[in-house]
């Protein structure tokens, strides 16, 4: 069966690979993004990745507010690098060529952005992981999603993160975070809280004699 998209932008958040706690990496999770991908690209599908580093900084956390804001925003980014790095392991071991590309140049180990050179991977079957964000401040990891999604004429970007859309602020800490419409004077309102299928579940450590259920589904304020 022919894939619907030929080429795709995935964007994960960096704690996708935390599993269960909120920090860090945890390897059962990478192996099962890894996992999850390669039964994708078995498909012939040419995937991109954007992934965010949530799970070791983020730059509105209250102790990152001490920082110069666009320091905090580098250094967030350098923590969406690590992530990458871990991703590329991952799915190397799984036998598919990756590449990571950074929007700050760091030669020793993953290749500049440049956007000839990520089409170029793609039409290779190179999977190919951009680290670093947009590399400005002030700009999140889903901004850098949606800009290389355009830029490497993605025909679908696919948001794959804690929360269900992109919103004009954190809808875990403003009730009033909404969708925006390309009208500026309003907005759609956020969805409802829908409950997790119940057959999916985390993977499970091989410890556990059962999968853990995936967690409830929180309520908006």
């Amino acid at each position: 069966m022919e894939p619907r998209y030929k080429r795709i932008l995935l964007k994960l958040g960096g704690e996708s690979l935390s599993g269960r706690g909120e920090n860090g990496i945890d390897p059962e999770m990478v192996a099962y993004v890894g996992d999850e991908i390669q039964a994708v690209k078995q498909h012939g599908v040419e995937i991109a990745i954007v992934i965010g580093g949530g799970n070791f900084w983020r730059g509105n956390d209250p102790y990152a507010k001490q920082i110069d804001r666009a320091t905090a925003d580098y250094m967030g980014m350098l923590a969406t690098v690590i992530n990458a790095l871990a991703l590329q392991d991952a799915l190397e071991k799984r036998g598919m060529e990756t590449r990571v590309m950074t929007a700050i140049e760091m030669h020793q180990i993953a290749e500049p952005y440049i956007r000839r050179r990520a089409i170029h991977h793609l039409e290779k079957g190179f999977i190919v992981i951009f680290g670093a964000g947009t590399g400005n401040p002030f700009f999140t990891t889903d901004t850098a999603g949606a800009l290389r999604a355009q830029e490497i004429n993605a025909q679908v970007f696919m948001k794959a993160t804690k929360v269900d859309g992109v919103y004009d602020k954190d809808p875990h800490r403003y009730a009033s975070g909404c969708w925006p419409r390309t009208s500026a004077s309003s907005c759609d309102p956020r969805p409802t809280c829908r409950p997790r299928p119940a057959a999916r579940c985390w993977p499970s450590a091989p410890r556990s004699p059962t999968p853990a259920p995936w967690p409830p589904c929180r309520a908006r304020a």
